[in-house]
């Protein structure tokens, strides 16, 4: 029997280019024998366009829906998505080779992993290529590390939200992507260490791309009011989930604040 993992693709205002580089870099994965993807595209409002902008492969399932944000539509891909990994894939990025045999070959491997993030590349305007300087050693990403690191480094984590692959029954039981009106791939990302420990790879997966119409890159993202109640919001929830993980492994144990 064939197994699925699905790529989900949240997409506003998309830009034809940047979908067909995205498609062309999972279109050239090589995936471990009894493996293939499948390519869940939802569109951020109701154009109806999206379908144009997309080749004819039968692994493509797009789809759209009134505008809400990209949390939102990440989590409506999930009414698609029929695998047991879910991957992320923003429209503006790309896949480096082999990103995704390498993360089936670890969720595979190590049943206690819940999910894997790998080294990213920033993809800039000129087509160069810029590393992160804060990636930690290949292996294991133990309950918490994310988030300790996260709070003593300006809300920046060590790992990037934007290569997560993620077992589906864990996704799910985390209620999918916070509902923010953004860094809902942040809430996430901490509050699957939470509770699981994750696997960090090395070798580069994602080019990230850097240009002006990215989400990231508007004012709004940085609203010096907005900002600290998205992180607030987060790490309440990431550090509740740590209490509530505690607790059902030390029941007797009292709910401790934070992470220890």
């Amino acid at each position: 029997m064939t197994r699925i993992l699905s790529v989900v693709t949240p997409a506003y205002k998309p830009v034809r280019e940047h979908l067909t580089a995205a498609y062309d870099s999972l279109r050239d994965q090589q995936l471990p024998p009894g493996w293939e993807w499948q390519w869940v595209v939802q569109e951020d409002g109701e154009s109806g366009g999206l379908s144009q902008l997309l080749p004819a492969d039968a692994r493509i399932s797009p789809g759209s829906g009134r505008r809400a944000g990209e949390p939102t539509t990440r989590n409506m891909c999930l009414s698609r998505a029929t695998g047991e990994l879910i991957k992320v894939l923003d429209a503006d990025d790309q896949l480096l080779p082999g990103a995704l045999a390498r993360e089936i070959a670890i969720l595979s491997a190590l049943s206690d992993i819940g999910w894997t993030t790998a080294r990213a590349l920033d993809l800039l305007p000129d087509g160069s290529r810029v590393g992160f300087d804060l990636n930690p050693p290949e292996g294991r990403i133990e309950c918490g590390e994310v988030l300790r690191h996260w709070r003593s480094h300006d809300w920046t984590a060590q790992v990037h939200p934007a290569t997560l692959c993620i077992r589906r029954g864990l996704l799910l039981a985390l209620g999918g992507w916070m509902a923010l009106p953004a860094s809902g791939d942040t809430g996430l990302l901490l509050a699957a260490n939470a509770i699981t420990p994750g696997y960090f790879i090395d070798e580069p997966g994602l080019l990230y791309r850097k240009w002006p119409g990215q989400m990231t890159n508007q004012r709004a993202h940085t609203d010096e009011t907005e900002r600290p109640a998205r992180m607030a919001i987060i790490q309440e929830r990431a550090e509740a989930l740590a209490a509530l993980c505690r607790r059902s492994v030390n029941p007797s144990s009292p709910t401790a604040e934070g992470l220890p």
